[in-house]
C-alpha cells in the first residue's frame, strides 16, 4: 500500500480526487469512533460513505 496522505490534508480537496486505500482506510477510522466524533466529523464520514458507494467500493452495501 502506498503512504496515505494526512487527513487535514484530504480534507481541503474534493473526495474524488482521493485514492480508494484512503477512503477504505478513514472509513474505517471514522466508524471505529463514531460514539465520539462530533457533526463535523459524521458529516465527512458521511461524504465518504457516499464517495465510496459511487466508486462501488462499499461491499456492505
Amino acid at each position: 500500500m502506498d503512504t496515505l496522505r494526512d487527513f487535514s490534508e484530504l480534507t481541503m480537496m474534493s473526495k474524488k480526487k482521493w485514492k480508494d486505500e484512503e477512503l477504505d482506510y478513514y472509513q474505517q477510522a471514522l466508524s471505529q469512533v463514531l460514539p465520539y466524533i462530533n457533526s463535523e466529523g459524521l458529516s465527512k464520514l458521511h461524504e465518504i460513505n457516499e464517495e465510496m458507494y459511487s466508486r462501488n467500493l462499499n461491499n456492505d452495501v
